[in-house]
């Protein structure tokens, strides 16, 4: 966080809620981590039993060996709920792809408004994905959907994106508050905050 930030609108609260806020974007991105983990050693499992069933057409221990039964299904819902618990994450250390080139050179002042406006569009996409999320969501746990493989719930995956999607736009919204103290204060530096 800036050190001694006195501008903008209430800069010591902003300090103080994007310290939680942070601390929740971390959690969502180990979450997403072991989920992604989870889905690479299932899909590892799957391909190595699809390589030894036709090797071997015994059950070995009394398991027949073959792939993961679901495993499209499952690699889907995993990979969708890693890649929204990231974004969160992504967007409050200003891990987002910018166009640096344009203001390599320029006042740090203007770096930060042109980050308050970027902030601002990406907290309103956000939103509206989340919204849309929520919406298919609702639709599917209405309707009773169901994966083919499996039977399970389609609602599931997408409570599991959802949480994450909800705090992308959360985030989004501290770092257009975050960008706006910037900008009234001493400005913004090209450097990202991940490596920090």
């Amino acid at each position: 966080m800036r050190a001694g930030a006195t501008a903008g609108i209430a800069p010591l609260a902003e300090q103080r809620i994007g310290a939680v806020i942070g601390m929740v974007a971390g959690w969502l991105a180990y979450v997403g981590g072991l989920v992604l983990v989870a889905t690479a050693a299932m899909t590892i499992a799957s391909i190595v039993g699809r390589a030894l069933a036709r090797v071997v057409s015994v059950p070995v221990l009394g398991v027949s060996l073959g792939p993961v039964r679901g495993d499209y299904e499952l690699v889907a819902a995993g990979c969708a709920i890693a890649v929204f618990a990231f974004l969160p994450y992504c967007q409050f250390h200003r891990g987002n792809i910018t166009v640096d080139m344009f203001f390599a050179k320029a006042r740090p002042r203007t770096i930060a408004f042109t980050s308050l406006i970027g902030n601002v569009l990406l907290t309103a996409a956000a939103a509206l994905i989340a919204w849309r999320l929520q919406a298919g969501m609702i639709d599917r746990y209405t309707y009773g959907e169901t994966s083919y493989i499996l039977q399970f719930p389609m609602w599931w995956g997408f409570a599991g994106a959802l949480v994450g999607a909800w705090a992308f736009a959360v985030v989004g919204l501290y770092t257009a508050w975050r960008s706006y103290n910037e900008w009234q204060g001493e400005g913004e530096t090209l450097t990202s905050e991940i490596s920090q």
